[in-house]
């Protein structure tokens, strides 16, 4: 599975990101102009660019749930609580 920043959303900062989310926390699907507002929010991106980009983080949300990421392989080393520390 390709990644948001490589399957055509162009390029977007962690500080665009981060205003996108905030973005659709105030704007949701019932708001009016939506895509235009976050966009707005967000700034430097079209409508059409912020809706494409909340449409590419639906369908990541969609493998992710039916198991199709897999799980990261995290190393080991030292302890935690139960004698492990993660790293």
């Amino acid at each position: 599975m390709a990644s948001m920043s490589s399957r055509g959303s162009g390029n977007w900062t962690a500080k665009e990101n981060k205003a996108f989310e905030k973005a659709l926390a105030v704007h949701d699907k019932d708001t009016p102009d939506r895509w235009y507002n976050v966009a707005r929010a967000v700034g430097g991106k079209t409508a059409e660019e912020v809706k494409r980009h909340y449409e590419i983080l639906v369908q990541d949300v969609k493998h992710i749930e039916n198991g199709r990421v897999p799980y990261p392989n995290y190393r080991i080393s030292g302890g935690n609580s139960q004698g492990k520390k993660f790293i």
